[in-house]
Order: C-alpha cells, then structure tokens, then sequence
C-alpha cells in the first residue's frame, strides 16, 4: 500500500450550513464585544457623574472657587451605587479658606465603607451620606501661619523640616546641621514606611526688627499636637543663614522666643477628624486625623 499526501480535493467538501454557523458565531462574538464596551462605558459615564456631583457639593460647603477632585475607587461602579455601599471615595481640595487667618487650607480625605443610597446621590442630596472610616489631613501653608500672633510680627516666615534631636540639643560640633531625620518602621514586606507622631521638629526663619536693625533669624521649635490645638515651642534661635549661623546669647533669646510660640485650634479645620500626627514639610505643616461614622456634612470647616 502507498501512502501519499492528502490533497484538496480528497477533503471532505463542507456543508453548506458550516460557513453560516462560523458567520453566526463572529456576529455574536462581536455583538458580546460591543455590549461589554458599551457596559463598561455606561460604568465609567455613571462614576463621572457621581464624582461630579459629590466634588459640586464639596466645592459648597468648603466656599471653593474651583471643584475638588473626587474619585470613586473599585470597579465595576453601578454594583456599587445598586447597593448604595462604597469602599471607598478619595477627595482633595486646595485653596481651601477658613476664618480670616487661613486663606490656603489644602485638604486630603480618603472616605470608606461610604453608605450613600442612589436616589439621594442622582439627585444631588448628600445630608444622608454616611462614612464608616474618614482619614484626612490638612496642611497650612507658611503663608497663613504668619497671619496668626506672635508669628505675624516676622517678616518672611519661611518653615523647614528639623529632626526633634537638633531641636532639643543642636549640634555642638557643627552649628549649620539641621538635616532631618525621618522616624521609619518597618513592616512584614521589608518596606520602610514613616511613622506617624504627635510631635515634629520644625526650623522657622524670617527678618526681625532688633534695635532697629532688621536681622534674619532661625527659631528651632517643636509643633505638638494638645487634642485639638497645635502649638509651636520654640527652644533655641540662631543668627544668620545656613552657611554661616551664630548662637543667639541667653538674654536674646529669652526676649525674643515668644515671638515664634504661637498656638492654632483645629477645631474649625475642614474634616471632622481627632488630630493624631504631624507633620513638616518645605513650606507647610501637616495634620493627619481620623474619624469613625460621620456625616458627609462634617467634612466641611465649622464656623
């Protein structure tokens, strides 16, 4: 027996039902392809529109001149909105104005296990709104803790990190270090992460009229967390930049520390959280909180 090759024409010829069916199965698989693209856009569409109307709301209760940015996590989002239970929703705002005094609040509130019930959020009532969890932090910038006593007497206030130790003892063999140093611990993956504190070493510089003479001066404080109040104790001062610095005498300093102590309530701050850490960035102060079951309304300040 012979083998050989098998050509064309030996195949079996096809039905002519075959090509039909393969036509049918394209047709579906596309249609299946359309109405997933069309779900998934109708998802985003309807996430927009919550964002929207939640950042809307946000921009009226904290006397916003922009809307804030308001993001819906977790996928898909209408199973979400269905059930009216979110995971969670982020917000950030800028240019945030509290009271007289504080002209450029920056807020950051990350809200979970949200309850808020479609009917309610489609037609714009958020009074119902309820947060299981509420992390946020606020930062003041350095411009609007020089509108606050005693600071508002110094000319430029400028802030900086400082680690709690040069604060508390300086450096005696150097007078210019005033690096930071960051607490870190570290977690079961290996990673370092910082550490949240209720304290914060602080550098505040700026010009100081003494004798006549303006003179630019560096305060080395520590910012303290009391409840609902952060204040600033300052320890030492020195002259001159960081290049070139001089120790202020004893009798100097006692005169002029209380220009640089100086005391904030967060009671009127946006979001109705217990301050638990601080912290100093180049430029702004920090203050992180959280809050267990509050209403959408206590994310605004309290006048």
């Amino acid at each position: 027996m012979v083998n050989r090759p098998v050509t064309a024409p030996d195949r079996p010829a096809q039905g002519p039902g075959s090509g039909r069916r393969g036509r049918r199965v394209r047709r579906w698989v596309i249609a299946l392809g359309i109405l997933v693209l069309l779900l998934v856009g109708a998802d985003f569409g309807a996430a927009a529109y919550a964002e929207h109307t939640i950042s809307q709301k946000v921009r009226t209760q904290l006397g916003l001149t922009d809307d804030p940015s308001v993001t819906v996590h977790g996928f898909p989002f209408l199973t979400q909105a269905l059930s009216g239970d979110y995971s969670h929703i982020g917000v950030t705002a800028s240019g945030v104005p509290v009271g007289d005094k504080l002209h450029d609040v920056g807020v950051n509130a990350d809200l979970e296990n949200v309850t808020a019930p479609l009917s309610d959020l489609t037609s714009g009532n958020t009074k119902s709104i309820r947060i299981g969890e509420l992390t946020g932090s606020v930062t003041i910038k350095a411009a609007d803790l020089a509108r606050n006593a005693p600071l508002d007497k110094i000319e430029n206030l400028r802030i900086e990190q400082s680690s709690e130790d040069y604060v508390r003892n300086g450096d005696p063999g150097k007078s210019t270090s005033s690096t930071p140093t960051t607490t870190t611990t570290t977690t079961t993956t290996g990673k370092d992460t910082e550490q949240d504190s209720p304290t914060a070493g602080v550098r505040l510089s700026g010009n100081v009229q003494i004798a006549g003479e303006k003179l630019e001066i560096f305060c080395f404080a520590m910012i303290e967390l009391h409840g609902k109040e952060i204040s600033i104790v300052p320890t030492r001062l020195q002259f001159g930049n960081d290049k070139k610095t001089t120790i202020v005498p004893a009798a100097v300093q006692k005169a002029l520390l209380p220009n640089f102590r100086a005391s904030i309530s967060t009671a009127n701050l946006p979001l109705s959280v217990t301050p638990t850490a601080v912290r100093v960035d180049s430029g702004s102060v920090t203050i992180k909180g959280k809050a267990n079951d509050v209403s959408f309304a206590q994310l605004s300040a309290k006048e």
